[in-house]
């Protein structure tokens, strides 16, 4: 029988609940933390996350609190799941912790995207460790995958990877996650996995935009999804190699074309769905231009972490001079610089040429 671990999630978004309940459902003690009180109100009492994950019931060896201290005081595992523009914020709220300062928690990460910061965009476990004591640099674990937080929290069959440059923390992390509905492989491949589980938001978006232009076009279908998929896919992995992923197959594996895949197919997904609302709401309206956009995302009522990771594969596009028409025909969209449909154009003028 599996020996129950003691687990601190920080972040109750829908993500975070996900795995926070596979986990808990498979025996261990899991102690979420929330900003919200009302979110920390419907999980202790109704056993439902009622704001970011409604609908589903949870375990009851989920609990949460809205202190951070307390959630990350004495837990065996620590698993990141805040929003990369609040990271280091969050890291920084639990340095002081004794299980911390001293090494004795293992720490995971499962936030997507890059983190803004001086020097330019950086990747989650670089952020993390930058902020955490020194002793965990090549010690954090990041886990990534094609997991739909609704399917997660279903039980739902979910593949997984768990990337660390310490296997033996990768190997941690994977037996803490062997609950039924995790399949979870170890990778080395610590910064292919972090760019997969960004840039493929930037992908979904685009693909939901061609998903609503498709309902009415003669020109775009099935045939062209896929083509799209392809190109994406391609974009994501010159962007990795070139920021300094170690293996080819971290792209074709469940971290890349499987994330890819689920991220833009799938109807749960919150980028496919921000990339139907330009085209069917014109929501960009909304907004000046990509800053204004990234300034105010919560008008949106959901978090496409693709729009916030365009800006940043642009920035690393520029000082890396790399060739990403899909990634940075969206920021220009989202920029403000062209209109979606004309975009739409020009990669139909260039596929012709």
């Amino acid at each position: 029988m599996m020996e129950s671990k003691s687990v601190a999630v920080l972040g109750g978004g829908a993500w975070g609940t996900g795995l926070a309940q596979a986990l808990a459902h498979g025996g261990h003690k899991v102690q979420m933390w929330a900003l919200e009180p009302e979110v920390k109100d419907s999980v202790n009492n109704e056993h439902e996350n009622k704001r970011y994950l409604p609908g589903y019931k949870l375990s009851e060896n989920l609990t949460v609190s809205n202190d951070i201290i307390e959630v990350a005081t004495g837990k065996e595992f620590i698993i990141i799941a805040s929003p990369s523009l609040f990271l280091a914020s969050t890291i920084k709220k639990i340095v002081d912790v004794p299980n911390i300062k001293d090494g004795s928690s293992v720490f995971a990460a499962l936030t997507k995207g890059f983190v803004p910061s001086a020097d330019g965009p950086k990747l989650v476990l670089e952020t993390i460790e930058s902020v955490l004591p020194e002793f965990y640099k090549g010690n954090t674990v990041y886990v990534a995958g094609p997991s739909h937080a609704e399917e997660v929290a279903m039980g739902k069959l979910t593949g997984l990877i768990a990337a660390c440059e310490n296997p033996k923390n990768s190997i941690r992390v994977r037996e803490l996650m062997r609950v039924p509905g995790l399949m979870v492989f170890s990778s080395f491949d610590v910064i292919g996995v972090q760019i997969c589980a960004a840039a493929k938001n930037v992908i979904a978006v685009i693909y939901g935009a061609m998903d609503a232009v498709s309902e009415h076009s003669q020109i775009f279908g099935d045939n062209s999804s896929s083509l799209l998929m392809a190109a994406g896919l391609n974009e994501i992995q010159t962007l990795g190699m070139a920021l300094g992923a170690s293996h080819p197959e971290t792209f074709t594996s469940i971290s890349g074309i499987g994330d890819l895949d689920v991220t833009c197919k799938s109807k749960f997904g919150r980028n496919r769905r921000f990339g139907q609302d330009i085209i069917k709401t014109d929501i960009l309206a909304n907004f000046s231009n990509i800053d204004d956009l990234i300034a105010n995302i919560g008008k949106i009522g959901y978090l496409p972490e693709g729009a916030v990771a365009c800006k940043y594969i642009h920035e690393l596009c520029v000082k890396k001079d790399l060739k990403l028409p899909l990634c940075n025909g969206l920021f220009r969209i989202l920029n403000k610089e062209i209109r979606p449909l004309d975009f739409l154009d020009e990669l139909l003028s260039w596929a012709s040429n």
